[in-house]
């Protein structure tokens, strides 16, 4: 809700005329931005937009070719992150900036480590500031001296929050906050966000969930193309306005999946007593007897709350993990996959919950990543690469998916985030796959594209495809599959087929009911169907 003093508060932050060029790319245009003290500004933009390169300026990583930043009236220039937050601004990246082999607390205290009188760490001063930070976030169960490489994606993000409550906050940036956080977790980031602003800070926060700024932000500044178009407070705008402002031209439904397709009584998949042991140190969930099938042609959504185990069924079925026991047949013959190699041959293609870590070879290119599963289509005799037939098949599915890069030899590492999401997703089908496994196929991925990427999945099943797909926003799955899985602690508890006769196909809160159900209740067998 906008508190109406919110709108008449002193500009804390003023960017006018911002330009920033790259070779063949003017990524920003003249660009204007104004936040107001306790205020959240909601940044939005289709991929490419603009919006990082913006935000970067801000935090001191690029130096703008024009234009000028004014905090609290007075003109200041950044040369770096660390002078950035010397004033006040810190900035929660959209792929995060912790060291996987450093503990929460000496990630929190990176470059300003507190030290005793006799100069060495005062490790107890550190650790007990962290636990007081991670309460404040909602991790009081995460120990300060745990390596931040056991920390789950989502307990990552919420640790970037603490580490930059850790500075005399100012302006925070929060680039994609929620895009591995399920609702309670993101609810407790909103807490955190509306005390920061009852004291002064101000926040712009970027997101493509429309439906929590809705919540959260008081008003809304858009990017197009790099350039400035408009601006509009949160309770006097509409969903379409914005969308219409963001994408300029007309978007197609969100969810074209109808009630009334359904999918071939095929089984392609059907995995029975599937069981995981996590290797030791590790904070995956063991998965306990997961039964379940997907048919050609059927999109089977798993949802459940943060560490329920959806993460580990499609990596167990990839072959990156290991089985302590159960059985799985493809296409009637038995499958056990020995790894992601293995599986990728047999017709499996994954799209990871971490790009970055597990997806991309950021410091190589868009077409060697896009290609680089499918490279065995395009080896000539004596394992040369036919690079003609290579770019054309790459450059199709590159414009099919409409991915904003200069060229195919462009560093995928400089791309948006959400440009890098869609070569991963190009990777994934130039292997023509008969299971599709998707782990938060959406994650920052603008409104625009997020429809284009349903559609492309509803495509997929409609040929054929048995499509898993992993989501922490449960009207993702609501509104693309045909039936959901919950899980809760490795287990299913819960299975919900779309009903075409209602007007919500599936019950909301029945499947939040089941994410929070140990055991299983009243849940039919897949061999009962």
């Amino acid at each position: 809700m906008i508190e109406p003093e919110t709108e008449h508060a002193a500009v804390l932050l003023a960017m006018s005329g911002i330009v920033k060029e790259f070779p063949g790319v003017k990524a920003l245009r003249g660009v204007e931005l104004t936040l107001r003290r306790g205020e959240v500004l909601a940044l939005l933009g289709e991929n490419g937009a603009g919006k990082s390169t913006l935000m970067n300026i801000l935090d001191g990583v690029f130096a703008p070719d024009e234009g000028s930043i004014e905090i609290d009236g007075a003109a200041v220039h950044f040369r770096s992150p660390k002078d950035a937050a010397r004033h006040g601004v810190a900035m929660i990246h959209q792929e995060l900036n912790l060291v996987p082999e450093l503990s929460i607390a000496d990630n929190i205290f990176l470059g300003q480590e507190r030290r005793t009188a006799r100069g060495t760490l005062d490790r107890a001063a550190m650790d007990e500031r962290t636990r007081a930070l991670l309460a404040r976030v909602g991790l009081v169960a995460l120990a300060p001296r745990r390596l931040v490489r056991y920390c789950r994606l989502a307990e990552q993000q919420l640790i970037e929050v603490a580490k930059a409550l850790n500075h005399e906050l100012r302006v925070l940036v929060m680039d994609e906050p929620t895009s591995a956080l399920a609702d309670a977790e993101t609810q407790r980031l909103f807490a955190v966000i509306r005390t920061l602003t009852a004291q002064g800070v101000g926040v712009i926060y970027i997101s493509h969930r429309i439906e929590e700024l809705e919540q959260i932000a008081d008003a809304v500044a858009v990017l197009r193309d790099g350039a400035y178009v408009g601006h509009r407070r949160m309770r006097s705008t509409t969903r379409a306005e914005l969308i219409g402002l963001m994408v300029g031209r007309p978007l197609g439904e969100l969810y074209p999946r109808r009630p009334e397709q359904h999918p071939g009584d095929r089984v392609r998949l059907r995995v029975r007593g599937l069981s995981t042991d996590p290797p030791a140190g590790s904070d995956s969930v063991a998965l306990q007897g997961v039964s379940f099938d997907v048919g050609a042609g059927e999109i089977v959504g798993l949802a459940g709350l943060m560490g329920a185990g959806r993460s580990e069924v499609v990596v167990a079925l990839y072959g990156a993990s290991v089985w302590s026991c159960g059985a799985v047949e493809l296409d009637d013959a038995p499958f056990s996959p020995r790894s992601p190699r293995h599986a990728i041959a047999r017709g499996f293609a994954l799209v990871a919950e971490d790009r970055k870590a597990q997806s991309l070879v950021l410091g190589n290119t868009v077409r060697f990543n896009a290609s680089l599963a499918a490279l065995g289509r395009y080896l000539r005799p004596w394992h040369t690469v036919d690079a003609r037939r290579e770019r054309a098949e790459v450059g199709a599915q590159l414009s099919d998916l409409r991915v904003k890069t200069p060229s195919q030899t462009t560093v995928v590492g400089t791309l948006s985030g959400g440009n890098q999401q869609k070569v991963v997703l190009a990777k994934c089908l130039l292997t023509r796959p008969s299971v599709l496994l998707v782990d938060e196929p959406t994650r920052g991925i603008d409104v625009g594209a997020k429809a284009e990427v349903h559609a492309l999945l509803d495509r997929l099943a409609r040929g054929g495809a048995a499509i898993l797909a992993v989501s922490s926003e449960l009207p993702e799955l609501i509104g693309m599959c045909d039936r959901i899985l919950v899980l809760c602690e490795g287990r299913i508890t819960g299975e919900f087929h779309r009903d075409p006769m209602r007007g919500n196909p599936f019950d909301q809160e029945e499947i939040l009911a089941a994410a929070m159900a140990r055991t299983p209740a009243g849940l039919t067998s897949p061999g009962d169907q």
